[in-house]
């Protein structure tokens, strides 16, 4: 079964917490503490693998989790990383995430990896925060949790030139004949239901990959028929070779039919009609053939066009040379904006800034990912651990935020999910 796209969600695993602990030993006094960090959580990496060519295992494991890193241990010893899960994805695999709809990887060599969900840092141990003033610490820092994403994973095959047309024109037939590629090839309507691959071998040595697609109709870039499931595959193409039943023999009009199909290539995004077109008039053998012909030059007397029968391999060579000598001097579109060509990531700078929302009702809602980040790593075990937050707080100036913002004694200030109550204080 060909599976060329699924939803999955990937969460990675949270840091270890760092330990409080002390060095306890014969002959060592004063042996101070000694708790040690937690493991980094393991990740959620997406690996290029040749041998796969379908998402299907995806479509069978909605969920992938990595492990989550070790506790600290004794003796400032750090506890074990947790092992990252390796998924494996077919050559051409885009990866979105699906709450912004942001391209997070795209993976188009072989073994190129990708971290989908990257694991959390393991918490620190107390023997991190000893000071002058403090030689006996005890508290030591929470895990960091792990990156969790619901994402979409979507495969576009990787061909230099696509074939397009309208079902029935004889894109099947003109892979089948130009490579060793052997597509289903029937006498009804959407015979192609899933795209072809083959590799073209031109007579010179030269070679290229050319990609059979679902036939096109009228509407596909609005999503008719099988609309997005066929453009989406050709978004790689460089060169399209759109090949036109000018026999008529589906007793449609050839020059509409080429109208029809620009249009729609137009209208979807990632400027397809900027790759060059390689115009093919297959059924060159049928009563009506010639007189198409000769009405579509002169409808676009500056379209090239090869007068081919793909059936008795009539005519092709001079397309694939045609084609081959368009692939070196037509360069790659990349499927990202103008100002992301290249990017693999997408870069997203951490918010260091501390922001505070009225709710409403005298509450507040902290949030940021410096403050966010610092909350979920604090224990609150232990009233000194709610001090220790609190004064915290305190020297990042959240209090003269929250003054500054309009907050008053004994309003009620929310971080994340938790509470807590604003206890107006001066230094």
């Amino acid at each position: 079964m060909f599976v060329d796209r699924v939803k999955i969600s990937v969460k990675a695993g949270k840091g270890g917490d760092g330990i409080v602990a002390y060095r306890r030993e014969k002959y060592v006094p004063l042996g101070g503490p000694a708790g040690g960090d937690g493991g980094k959580g393991g990740s959620v990496i997406f690996e290029v693998d040749s041998n796969k060519s379908t998402l299907l295992d995806l479509r069978y494991n909605k969920i992938i989790k990595a492990e989550d890193g070790g506790r600290g241990k004794i003796k400032k010893m750090h506890g074990a990383d947790g092992q990252d899960v390796i998924v494996k994805v077919p050559l051409g695999t885009i990866v979105k995430d699906l709450a912004d709809g942001h391209i997070i990887a795209d993976l188009t060599y072989q073994n190129q990896r990708a971290v989908i969900a990257k694991g959390g840092d393991g918490g620190r141990g107390n023997y991190h925060f000893m000071s002058s003033r403090n030689t006996a610490p005890d508290f030591a820092e929470n895990g960091e949790i792990g990156e969790e994403k619901e994402i979409q994973v979507e495969l576009k095959l990787l061909a230099d030139a696509g074939l397009v047309g309208f079902p029935s024109v004889g894109k099947s037939t003109f892979l089948s004949v130009v490579s060793a590629a052997r597509p289903e090839i029937a006498d009804y309507h959407f015979t192609t239901l899933v795209p072809n691959l083959g590799v073209v071998k031109v007579k010179d040595g030269r070679s290229f990959v050319l990609a059979d697609l679902p036939g096109l109709i009228e509407g596909a870039s609005e999503g008719k028929g099988l609309g997005h499931e066929f453009l989406r595959h050709i978004e790689r193409c460089r060169v399209i070779i759109h090949v036109v039943d000018m026999g008529s023999e589906e007793g449609r009009d050839p020059i509409e039919d080429y109208q029809i199909i620009n249009h729609e290539l137009e209208a979807y995004q990632y400027r397809l009609m900027e790759r060059p077109q390689v115009v093919v008039a297959n059924k060159m053998d049928l009563d009506n053939a010639e007189e198409n012909l000769a009405r579509f030059k002169e409808a676009y007397p500056d379209v090239k066009v090869f007068p081919v029968i793909t059936l008795i391999e009539e005519g092709l060579e001079p397309v694939l040379y045609e084609v081959m000598n368009l692939l070196e001097t037509t360069p790659t579109f990349p499927l990202f904006d103008e100002e992301e060509e290249g990017v693999v990531y997408k870069y997203e700078p951490e918010d260091n800034e501390i922001h505070v929302r009225n709710l409403g009702n005298n509450q507040w809602r902290l949030y940021g990912d410096r403050i966010e980040k610092m909350f979920r790593r604090q224990k609150f075990d232990t009233e000194d651990d709610v001090f220790r937050f609190g004064n915290t707080l305190r020297k990042m100036g959240v209090d003269d935020l929250l003054r500054e913002a309009g907050a008053l004694d004994g309003d009620t200030v929310f971080i994340l999910e938790y509470s807590f109550e604003f206890v107006e204080s001066y230094d």
